[in-house]
């Protein structure tokens, strides 16, 4: 079991480009895998997680409702945004400038072999970084991710996530709204989930923007304890 993480920070990247750069990481691990069985080895396998931010851009899981989009092609290049159909669970989402995106490309069969408790594990890295701003977060039931204020008529989420796995190989990850411009959000239904709000971590605290590296470094931690992992 290698529990070793890779970690690389792409600054602002290209949604279109970082996807490329993952599907490569995935195969590569998954090709190894299959290597591993096929010829009777025990190769260890790597894991990666990239942080990012992207330029303004819609993604639509596999699942999701293209109506959820409320924009023109014509209105989505007057904001300067872009729009793909990807390959996670999920609905439509939104990623930008100012949000913090995380894509832990992992084997789990080095950590443990439950996708269930991998998007739980996601989410509680999330909730404990907000908790160390004191903010209190938690789980909207049915709905994956991490919400401020569930079960009250203020329900608003911060932190989306979807993810894909093969052969116990993950991709996709979270998106954690720190300075983002929520605007951007009235373009879609949020999830395919009509009357809740979406919020940032700088709209929480009452500040004009957070120190994103520090907020980094706090997820990291937590992701780190909780996968009993070590970064490198």
């Amino acid at each position: 079991m290698n529990k070793t993480i890779q970690l690389q920070d792409l600054g602002n990247k290209d949604y279109k480009a970082t996807w490329e750069y993952q599907e490569q990481l995935f195969k590569e691990i998954v090709d190894l895998k299959i290597r591993n069985r096929r010829e009777e080895l025990d190769l260890a396998t790597p894991n990666y997680f990239l942080f990012v931010e992207h330029p303004h851009v819609y993604t639509l899981g596999k699942s999701g409702d293209l109506s959820n989009l409320l924009l023109s092609e014509k209105q989505l290049a007057a904001k300067g945004a872009t729009f793909y159909k990807i390959n996670r669970g999920g609905d439509i989402t939104y990623h930008g400038p100012g949000q913090i995106v995380g894509y832990p490309i992992l084997d789990l069969e080095n950590f443990f072999t439950d996708i269930h408790k991998y998007l739980r594990f996601l989410e509680e890295a999330i909730i404990l970084t907000l908790q160390e701003y004191g903010i209190s977060s938690g789980r909207s039931e049915g709905e994956t991710g991490v919400w401020l204020g569930v079960g009250t008529p203020f329900a608003r989420k911060i932190c989306a996530m979807g993810v894909r796995a093969s052969r116990w190989v993950t991709m996709h990850g979270f998106a954690l709204n720190v300075n983002a411009d929520l605007g951007y959000f009235d373009n879609i239904i949020p999830c395919g989930i009509r009357g809740k709000a979406v919020t940032s971590l700088n709209v929480e605290l009452g500040v004009e923007k957070v120190n994103e590296e520090e907020v980094k470094q706090k997820v990291l931690k937590h992701f780190n304890e909780l996968f009993e992992a070590k970064f490198v």
